[in-house]
């Protein structure tokens, strides 16, 4: 029998209490409510709220878009509104002193672009361009002590920098024209005229030839230009630059880069040291004599691949043309030798010569030239101080190598003009430098 028994409801079970009689304890039992069914009325609303919340989502969404379209519209129309009154105002801003405006105006128009696009420049600078050939005879001995020659061409580059009356003047290097036996000019249409030595400095590397301007048809003569000068004097690192020639003697092609470094002294093959600039605009062999420019199109050096080397890449070098100017001025002045002498009337130096090779240079330590074996008695040669063991290294200004370069030169001079010889004489333990001015002679009687 149970005494005081109570019972309870709720909504997720039931709960009896109850006493056992004369024990005096009390216990609670729970009794978990059957769950309702799945499906039906659950399941409906569930999906009414995903359609509710997909719905509202979507609204939202519009409604935000349209916000921050006229948002946008708005700060555009603000901002226009205050440029434009920046820009009308800006001159009478209230506590804005006058200097002070002009000063930031200024500062504004000294905003520099460099545009990496240089094709308007080298459209421009182009047509005052030339590709140069070489067409040389080559001299030699062979192992059993035969003599031989054999022709030859090299291709080199040039730049239109005057004209005068009779001719267009081409400057170039001294090594692309040297030993030539004649010179072939292209223009920028194409066209090819020959071309005559005017001058040279075979210590600065330059040289200047001239094309008759006969040989010039009137569409060459429309379609060039001459190149303008610039300053090589205020260069600075970094300075974005262009090289122009006639690469491997493909006709002429464009490279570009900057300036990687000024006054640099070089060592040249032929032993000769100059200062260049350097840059890392490639310049290959053909190159030599063609345009260093800057981003305006101005020449400010001239390139030389006479110092270039296999094991290096990315370092090209440009004769500065602030340096080359009064040389190549003086040079522009010299008489154009276009005809040879005739037989009869070439000058005469009155001496035996002897080509200076690699293996006697090594073997004996006489540096490159003509050797002057022999000096004739009362010649030019020896009135003027030439002496045997004398090397002779340039002739009115041209290096020459061997005999026959020297030969070659003096075909274009007559018997009583006066000439620049230098020659290194051994003194002192040392070759040293010595130029002399040697009148020609008249070749002597044959017997």
């Amino acid at each position: 029998m149970y005494e005081n028994d109570i019972y309870s409801n709720s909504d997720n079970g039931s709960y009896t209490t109850y006493q056992t009689e004369g024990s005096g304890s009390q216990r609670t039992d729970f009794v978990m409510a059957p769950e309702p069914a799945k499906g039906g009325k659950k399941k409906k609303g569930a999906f009414r709220k995903i359609l509710l919340s997909m719905s509202l989502g979507l609204v939202f969404g519009l409604f935000a878009g349209a916000g921050f379209y006229v948002v946008h519209m708005g700060v555009d129309r603000i901002a226009g509104e205050k440029a434009e009154e920046v820009s009308t105002e800006s001159d009478n801003q209230p506590g804005l002193p006058d200097n002070m405006a002009e000063s930031m105006l200024k500062n504004v128009s000294n905003i520099t672009y460099v545009n990496s696009d240089v094709s308007d420049v080298v459209e421009k600078v182009m047509p005052a361009m030339v590709s140069i050939v070489n067409n040389y005879t080559q001299t030699g001995t062979t192992f059993w002590g035969q003599q031989y020659s054999q022709q030859g061409a090299s291709s080199g580059s040039g730049i239109i920098v005057a004209e005068n009356e009779n001719e267009l003047l081409i400057v170039s290097n001294n090594h692309v024209i040297q030993g030539m036996d004649t010179l072939d000019v292209t223009f920028i249409d194409g066209s090819v005229a020959q071309a005559y030595i005017k001058g040279t400095d075979a210590d600065m590397d330059l040289a200047v030839i001239a094309v008759p301007l006969e040989n010039v048809t009137p569409e060459t003569k429309a379609a060039i230009t001459i190149a303008t000068m610039g300053d090589s004097d205020n260069l600075k690192l970094g300075t974005p630059v262009i090289a122009i020639g006639n690469a491997l003697g493909y006709g002429q092609s464009v490279t570009n880069g900057i300036i990687s470094a000024l006054d640099r002294e070089m060592t040249m093959d032929d032993g000769s040291t100059g200062i260049f600039i350097q840059t890392n605009a490639a310049i290959n062999p053909g190159n030599s004599g063609g345009a260093l420019l800057n981003i305006n199109g101005e020449v400010i050096g001239i390139n030389s691949n006479k110092i270039a080397a296999s094991q290096v890449e990315g370092m090209g070098y440009a004769i500065p043309i602030s340096s080359a100017s009064p040389i190549i001025a003086d040079l522009l002045e010299r008489e154009t030798r276009t005809d040879k002498v005739a037989d009869g009337e070439v000058g005469y130096m009155g001496i035996t010569m002897q080509d200076v090779t690699d293996q006697i240079t090594q073997m004996l330590g006489i540096p490159g030239g003509v050797y002057v074996y022999e000096v004739a008695e009362g010649s030019a040669a020896e009135q003027a101080g030439i002496r045997r063991g004398d090397v002779i290294v340039k002739f009115d200004g041209q290096k020459v190598s061997t005999r026959m370069e020297l030969k070659k030169q003096v075909e274009y001079y007559k018997a009583g003009e006066t000439v620049n010889v230098t020659v290194k004489r051994f003194e002192e333990g040392q070759y040293e430098d010595l130029e002399l001015e040697v009148t020609l002679g008249s070749q002597p009687a044959a017997e």
